[in-house]
């Protein structure tokens, strides 16, 4: 039976989706941003119905209030009809601009800072057996930030948890998007250490066994291609992958602008998007994409979307889509406005790096049900590693 998951900050969906993808059930979401609760009901209603070989499913987002408004209680009644399972986890990622750079930096104080607070103490009181926590990389970068990170999780680990945390780019696990991203994961103690076989300090790093970026280890350091004029045809290095290019999700596995949600675009009005050359991504706005690069992370706003690489426009919903790894069957509804839509779409996890982070989860948890169908003889535990978060 699928293991199942409480998912809040839920979003657009992507995190959950590389979660299903991995075999875990979403028994519970929650969601207050109006639009987005729409765009994920539409958007995974059809993959689920997808996925269900056509057989029309419905998704709905559990609760549409503020995490600030929601008691642990509460939401455990509404997870779990009955007794709550043996074994189930909670996932998140709370809004993160107090800790970027695109942001204020105002921290834990910050408006949307103190929702990380309000998630770790949400988390205590559920009491999972596993958590994982999504956030920007500055939350650990940043000297002041990782003061407040230290913090809650020296909280989490006073409540139990044996925890870990690592910055990962989606680039490295296969997704064609320089994209940072920082996970801080937890499991009951008992389970990680019947998991790792072995006794886990108190605030032991180290532990768990992340996602393997080998084939696409220092990604960024190939010899990707340099500038190319506008409306040339520039030609792949032999040494660059095809599919960590943005090439395949612009045509090379099909046209999207002959599916869903592939005309939809910000009209072109000034000549700058004649004028911008493949591969400039120096200035702050109209970076225009190499076709045989990745694409800077995906984070737009006030219309400001990439540009595509040989057609003087913006990229479209489905292009911006394929670049988060979204599958072609989640699709958005028309009525949802574009500036919402790109608002979701660059907020979300993308689902190949959602995926690889939930395939590790499960990983450690099949290893703690295959240590305990052995009465307790695991297999010997590596070296420990005493690791702490300096503030």
């Amino acid at each position: 039976m699928a293991i199942p998951l409480l998912s809040f900050f839920t979003g657009g969906g992507f995190f959950d989706l590389g979660f299903k993808q991995a075999g875990f059930s979403i028994s519970w979401t929650n969601e207050n941003n109006p639009a987005f609760i729409s765009g994920y009901e539409h958007g995974m209603s059809s993959w689920l119905s997808s996925v269900n070989k056509g057989r029309r499913a419905t998704a709905c987002i559990s609760n549409t209030a503020s995490i600030c408004d929601l008691s642990a209680k509460k939401v455990l009644n509404e997870a779990f009809s009955g007794p709550r399972p043996i074994t189930f986890g909670v996932i998140g990622g709370p809004p993160c601009p107090d800790f970027s750079n695109g942001g204020t930096h105002a921290g834990g104080n910050g408006s949307n800072g103190k929702l990380t607070t309000v998630f770790v103490d949400m988390l205590c009181g559920l009491n999972p057996s596993f958590f994982v926590i999504e956030n920007v990389p500055g939350l650990y970068r940043f000297h002041k930030h990782r003061k407040f990170l230290s913090r809650k999780i020296r909280q989490l680990q006073d409540n139990g948890y044996a925890v870990d945390y690592r910055i990962l780019n989606a680039l490295e696990l296969g997704v064609p998007q320089d994209r940072e991203r920082l996970f801080v994961i937890g499991f009951k103690r008992p389970l990680a250490e019947k998991a790792a076989d072995r006794k886990l300090d108190a605030e032991e790093h180290g532990w768990f066994p992340w996602p393997e970026v080998k084939a696409y280890a220092g990604a960024k350091l190939l010899p990707w291609p340099k500038l190319a004029p506008f409306g040339r045809r520039p030609t792949k290095p032999d040494e660059i992958p095809i599919e960590l290019t943005v090439y395949p999700a612009l045509l090379g596995s099909g046209d999207p602008e002959k599916i869903a949600n592939g005309d939809e675009y910000f009209n072109p009005y000034s000549s700058k998007f004649k004028e911008v050359q493949e591969g400039d991504v120096s200035r702050k706005s109209f970076k225009r994409l190499h076709r045989f690069r990745f694409s800077p992370t995906a984070w737009y706003g006030n219309q400001e979307v990439h540009l595509h690489p040989w057609k003087a426009r913006r990229l479209s919903v489905r292009e911006a889509l394929r670049i988060q790894s979204v599958p072609d069957e989640y699709v958005l509804a028309k009525e949802m406005s574009l500036s919402a839509k790109f608002k979701m779409i660059c907020n979300g996890v993308p689902c190949i790096m959602a995926r690889a982070v939930a395939q590790s989860v499960h990983d450690v948890l099949q290893e703690h049900r295959a240590t305990h169908d052995r009465g307790g003889e695991g297999r010997a535990g590596g070296p420990r590693r005493r690791t702490r978060l300096r503030g």
